[in-house]
């Protein structure tokens, strides 16, 4: 399969749009779910799949597609963003996120579309894949998360914190001494409390150390909303009872051993080579396994969807997948 080379100058996002349809989808338990569509009624379907578990979507994510070509299906998952109830956990797990991405397709009356996300939103992604590989006319990733314990160690544990030490002590500020060597435990028992305040303490600090550390500029690029604590108690308790539960899947690399469900699927890989919240490795681990698949590893980028290379990368695979 051929994909294009790079460009120079670097490509840029497209035009601000606005969505041409929205709502909220009922579900089959307690659960709403915000959808928007924008773009070409009669483009390429696309569905947008957003990080943490539990961010949102925002307006610059319409950004990355060519409006006249593409239509743009964009929703919050369980819980977070605009679907209600916010920051809830009942019947919040892969396999709902799942269900819920094939109950907005027959809703919209889509055969089959593009799949795009980053971080967690390429691990949701995956395995949605892996479950549905005829929805799926190509995938479009970008910050490759496998969700193995590895990984959780390295960002949550030993490892970031030697590259980001300023960072990390306000991430450990809320924890005791004592129950530091455990930090994923130790925040889950405040984040699913029940003392309210020091639930929105632990949750600015835990969507803190992320937002601190997903661009090489580092915690000067920290984005706004993860200091705003709506958001940050829905991301932090979400994004920590899918993590302390290791996604839901049977075992750790259960996306490795299912590579051959969907390794048929055309598909496009965005890393930065100084992601610090997925480090690189697992992108590679992936690719060692999934050879077809491209693999575009920005030289000069973090983990952030908005760096100029990243920028420029998901833009050519968006432009590519259209055609595939």
């Amino acid at each position: 399969m051929a994909f294009p080379a790079p460009v120079d100058p670097r490509r840029e996002l497209y035009p601000e749009i606005e969505p041409y349809a929205s709502g909220w989808m009922p579900t089959d338990g307690v659960h709403e779910i915000y959808y928007e569509v924008s773009g070409n009624p009669q483009g390429r379907p696309v569905v947008v799949l957003h990080g943490g578990p539990g961010g949102a979507v925002n307006p610059g994510m319409r950004r990355y597609f060519d409006p006249a070509r593409y239509k743009i299906v964009m929703f919050d998952q369980r819980g977070c963003g605009l679907s209600r109830p916010n920051a809830s956990l009942e019947d919040n797990t892969t396999w709902t996120l799942i269900d819920d991405i094939e109950r907005l397709r027959e809703r919209l009356n889509i055969d089959q579309w593009v799949v795009f996300g980053g971080s967690w939103g390429s691990t949701l992604s995956m395995a949605y894949a892996i479950k549905h590989p005829e929805r799926c006319l190509a995938l479009v990733l970008r910050g490759i998360f496998l969700l193995t314990q590895k990984e959780l160690h390295w960002f949550y544990q030993d490892g970031a914190s030697m590259i980001f030490p300023d960072a990390w002590e306000r991430f450990l500020a809320p924890i005791p001494e004592a129950e530091r060597g455990d930090l994923m435990g130790a925040y889950y028992k405040r984040l699913i409390g029940d003392n309210v305040q020091e639930r929105e303490r632990c949750a600015l600090a835990w969507a803190g150390w992320e937002g601190e550390t997903v661009s090489v500029e580092g915690p000067n690029a920290k984005p706004d909303k993860f200091a705003e604590p709506d958001f940050a108690v829905a991301f932090a308790r979400i994004e920590n009872w899918y993590f302390t539960n290791g996604g839901f899947f049977d075992d750790e690399n259960w996306i490795i051993n299912n590579v051959d469900r969907m390794r048929h699927i055309p598909c496009w890989i965005a890393q930065g080579r100084f992601d610090v919240v997925t480090p690189i490795s697992g992108a590679w681990a992936l690719h060692r396994a999934w050879p077809e698949a491209k693999l575009d590893i920005v030289g000069d980028a973090g983990h952030a969807s908005s760096e100029p290379g990243i920028v420029d990368s998901l833009i050519r695979a968006t432009d590519w997948a259209v055609t595939v």
